[in-house]
């Protein structure tokens, strides 16, 4: 009887069960992929080098960094003219280019470094400056102990690393004038180490006293931004500007 009424046989049933399965699976995917942003903190899930190429500058100054042979920006219309930047454009890069050089720190710590760099007394762009120059993870990597600043995060937090004497495996802990940060005994012959502090990739700045022999370096000052050797030209002027709006 065509007027009667169709009911799902076990094949509706069936589809329509996978339907919900696949919303189900869609739902907790989306709820992951937020928790694991709230919680990264200062985790790089892309590659590391691929900034480079958004920025269209080497940020680190290193002979594998992929801007050397494609100065272009990464993806399918990387190749595109660019168009004016805008103020905000400008502002906006040069706060993703000094975030993402330490590390790709969170947006959450970046911006709470530039809110105590604004208390401090002094032009609030030095202060942000040496906020994020007396973190110690950027402490170990200026010391040459590592090659890249994502190499020194993972060494402090895996116990590498002596402040005064004692361990600190907290790559956002802030050093003060006069602090000796030391690589623990244990770990003075590992290759990246040894390896690092042989490179002439780059030096290590007059603020820092190093001593390759013993693996320390003492926290003489806390540097201005014609003292920090960055590859690039930094502008934190913008990015007190950019979070000012």
């Amino acid at each position: 009887d065509r007027s009667r009424r169709w009911e799902p046989g076990p094949v509706g049933l069936r589809k329509g069960a996978e339907e919900a399965a696949l919303t189900s699976i869609i739902s907790v995917a989306c709820e992951l992929r937020f928790n694991q942003r709230e919680n990264a903190m200062s985790k790089r899930h892309s590659a590391k080098y691929k900034i480079d190429r958004r920025m269209g500058e080497n940020l680190w100054g290193r002979g594998k960094s992929p801007v050397n042979k494609r100065e272009y920006g990464p993806g399918q219309h990387g190749q595109r003219r660019k168009g004016k930047v805008s103020d905000f454009g400008a502002q906006l890069k040069a706060k993703q280019k000094l975030k993402g050089y330490y590390g790709n720190i969170s947006e959450k710590q970046f911006k709470r470094t530039y809110t105590e760099a604004m208390r401090l007394k002094g032009d609030s762009s030095e202060n942000l400056i040496g906020l994020l120059e007396r973190r110690l993870d950027a402490v170990v990597y200026r010391a040459k102990f590592v090659p890249t600043p994502f190499a020194a995060r993972q060494f402090v937090n895996h116990g590498h690393i002596l402040v005064n004497g004692r361990r600190v495996n907290v790559a956002s802990y802030r050093v003060k004038i006069g602090d000796v940060v030391e690589v623990k005994e244990a770990s003075k012959q590992l290759a990246i180490v040894l390896e690092a502090t042989q490179s002439s990739e780059r030096d290590t700045p007059d603020y820092l006293e190093v001593d390759h022999h013993k693996m320390t370096a003492k926290f003489a000052r806390i540097p201005a931004l014609t003292d920090v050797p960055y590859p690039v030209h930094m502008e934190p002027n913008l990015v007190v500007e950019f979070y000012s709006r």
